[in-house]
């Protein structure tokens, strides 16, 4: 049987409380689960709706941020002005031959790319 979906994606983060209130306060993100686990929490968020989760990690202090976790919006002007809003840094929304997108960083250097659906 060949891979059927993409269930979670691991983000490494140095501080799970801090990254809780980004993903939930600014993105407005829903906590899928939130259990013990040997190094920390089994912290895993995602948008209202989405199949796919993010993997809050904290326990990888050599990894690399990822660079560029592409995700969709369907208002990128309304994402400017929440993030705006909370102090993150971003660019756009710029129009690009492939579409409308945004760029911004969480605060541990984790990379977004949000392209307009």
């Amino acid at each position: 049987m060949p891979i059927s979906s993409i269930l979670t994606v691991t983000v490494p983060v140095a501080d799970q409380e801090r990254a809780l209130a980004f993903y939930t306060g600014v993105l407005d993100f829903e906590v899928r689960t939130d259990n013990p686990f040997p190094m920390g929490r089994w912290l895993t968020v995602a948008p209202k709706g989405a199949e796919t989760t993010l993997l809050l990690a904290s326990w990888f202090p050599g990894m690399a941020p990822i660079g560029g976790l592409v995700v969709g919006a369907p208002d990128l002007d309304a994402l400017a002005e929440r993030l705006r809003g909370n102090g993150v840094e971003f660019e756009g929304p710029d129009d690009q031959p492939w579409g409308r997108q945004l760029l911004f960083h969480d605060p541990f250097g984790n990379g977004f790319v949000v392209s307009q659906i």
